[in-house]
Formats: C-alpha cells, sequence, structure tokens
C-alpha cells in the first residue's frame, strides 16, 4: 500500500509540452506512473511520449476519464489559473513542483483547496514517491536513480527539504526497508499538505510502520503535529530532525520559509514539543534510518 499515489492513480500533467513537462512526464511514465493525459492550452490535439495532449482539463476528463491526481509544470505567476482549473474540474490531489509562486496566489490556492477537500502538495515541492509503484514530480531526477535509491518498504517519509527527501529515503534503503511513501512538502513560504494532515494517512496505511520527519526551523508545522500525536490521531513510532538549529533569530536558513522570529519556530521549542509527545528526535540526519530501524526491530 502507499498513501496519496499509487500504481493506479490516473495522473494528468498540466504544462505538459513544456521543457520540464516533456522531460519529467517521460521519467514519470518509465518509472510507472499511470499517466493517461496531458493539458497545454493551444496544444491540444498533440502527444507527448504518447501522452495525448488536451486544450483544457475538462477536455481531458472527457476524452480520457476520470483523474486523481495532477502535476503542474507550469511557471509560478500562471499556476494559480491552471490549480483553479483542475481543482474546479474535481481532481482532487494537486502536486505543484514549481517555485517563486506569488504568496498571495499560493494563500488563494490552499484556502479554495480546502473549501473543495483537495489536497494540495508544494508549491516548491519536488513531490512523492510511492517506491515501485508511481512517481509524481520531480522526486528520483531519472529512472535508474530512482529504483537505486527507492525501494518500497515499512517506512514513511515526510520532508521540508527536497534534497534530504531522497537522501533520507537512500539511507533507509542501505539499512535494508525501504519506503511506503515520501513526499516532499515543499520549501515555499506557503505550503498545501503539512506534516499534522499527511501522518494520519499514514496512520491509516497498512504497509506503513513507521514515520521519519525531516523538519527545520521556522513555522510551527512540527509543533502542530505534536497536537495530532496528543489527541492519538497518530500512534505509531516517528522519528524526526530538526535542522538549523545553529540560525540565530531573524536569519533566513536555507529555504525561504525557514525564518525565526521573536523565539518562535526554533530548533530548540520544536524539539522539546516532539520530545514531550514521545517522538524519538536525533540529532543529526544520519541517525534518522538506523534509530527507525532499530525502533522497527524491537
Amino acid at each position: 500500500m502507499a498513501i496519496i499515489l499509487d500504481e493506479n492513480t490516473r495522473v494528468l500533467i498540466q504544462g505538459i509540452t513544456g521543457r520540464e513537462g516533456q522531460a519529467r512526464s517521460r521519467f514519470m511514465l518509465e518509472y510507472g506512473t499511470k499517466v493517461v493525459a496531458g493539458v497545454t492550452p493551444g496544444r491540444g490535439g498533440t502527444e507527448v511520449w504518447h501522452i495525448p495532449v488536451y486544450n483544457t482539463v475538462k477536455e481531458a476528463i472527457e476524452n480520457r476519464g476520470p483523474i486523481d491526481l495532477t502535476v503542474t509544470f507550469v511557471p509560478g505567476p500562471l499556476v494559480k489559473d491552471a490549480v483553479f482549473e483542475a481543482l474546479n474540474a474535481g481532481i482532487e490531489k494537486v502536486v505543484m513542483p514549481v517555485e517563486r509562486v506569488p504568496v498571495y496566489d499560493a494563500l488563494e490556492i490552499i484556502a479554495y483547496a480546502r473549501r473543495k477537500g483537495a489536497t494540495i502538495i508544494g508549491p516548491g515541492s519536488l513531490g512523492l514517491i510511492s517506491p515501485e509503484k508511481a512517481v509524481a514530480g520531480w522526486i528520483g531526477g531519472t529512472e535508474e536513480l530512482a529504483k537505486e535509491v527507492f525501494r518500497a518498504g515499512p517506512v514513511g517519509v515526510l520532508s521540508r527539504s527536497g534534497g534530504q527527501t531522497t537522501t533520507v529515503c537512500w539511507a533507509i534503503t542501505r539499512e535494508g526497508l525501504g519506503v511506503s511513501t515520501a513526499i516532499h512538502v515543499g520549501s515555499e513560504p506557503v505550503v498545501g499538505i503539512t506534516f499534522a494532515e499527511a501522518l494520519p494517512l499514514f496512520e491509516k496505511d497498512n504497509e506503513t510502520q513507521a514515520v521519519v520527519l525531516f523538519g527545520e526551523i521556522g513555522g510551527t508545522a512540527e509543533e502542530d503535529s505534536t497536537e495530532l500525536i496528543k489527541s492519538g490521531k497518530f500512534t505509531k513510532p516517528l522519528v524526526a530532525y530538526i535542522a538549523g538549529a545553529s540560525a540565530q533569530s531573524g536569519i533566513r536558513y536555507s529555504h525561504a520559509s525557514a525564518i525565526i522570529e521573536g523565539g518562535k519556530g526554533d530548533a530548540q521549542s520544536k524539539i522539546k514539543a516532539l520530545s514531550g509527545v514521545g517522538v524519538q528526535v536525533v540529532s543529526s540526519p544520519k541517525d534518522l534510518a538506523p534509530t527507525v530501524k532499530r525502533i522497527l526491530k524491537r
């Protein structure tokens, strides 16, 4: 099993005829993702890697049937219209592998998706992968690398860092475990799916036995997840690392979202909150995989 994406998920690619859309659609197909259609206004009637292209999302659904998830390879200033079009057509899962989305646009997208009961992954997300099943976005890079790094197994992965999503999964694979689904939630100041929203999905997934979380300073995503644990809505083992412990207040660290101000969002407050509800917090990212392996072997 997996969460959000598996081998049966019917995927649409918006912006499929662009450079990234063409490259990533090929990668997704080669990995096994069920890409059923693409959309680029004005390019309807063409094909990309034998994937039929339509002018609108509505046309794609009328011709290819229901769509479960869309990936938007659309420039930041234009992506709001693309996402709204998908949501209005009834698509309930949107992956946004695009950076520099205007903050107000991101806020509108996320608010509208919540009203529609839809899930947004991103903006600024490399995407997600359910190893040996399907991939949506840039995560993995190539078919060969993705198959080497990502192996199916019992550990869910959530990360605020795109690069570390891959690194953590590689380490888990080297420990002989494997990953159920890995999600890069996004690196922009405002993102859709949160840790607190993703953890209950892993809780319901029979394959996932534990979750690894790569967090960072800034925001309250990690603290918010502790409330979920307190309420009993997530009960599986959780191993976490918080990046940026040495950053000073008011200084941006790595991502646009990673800024601590007024004593909030710093590493120590996150570590204290997570440890307080029984989460195993490690002091180095290299300890994530060995720690989750040790927990699962008890």
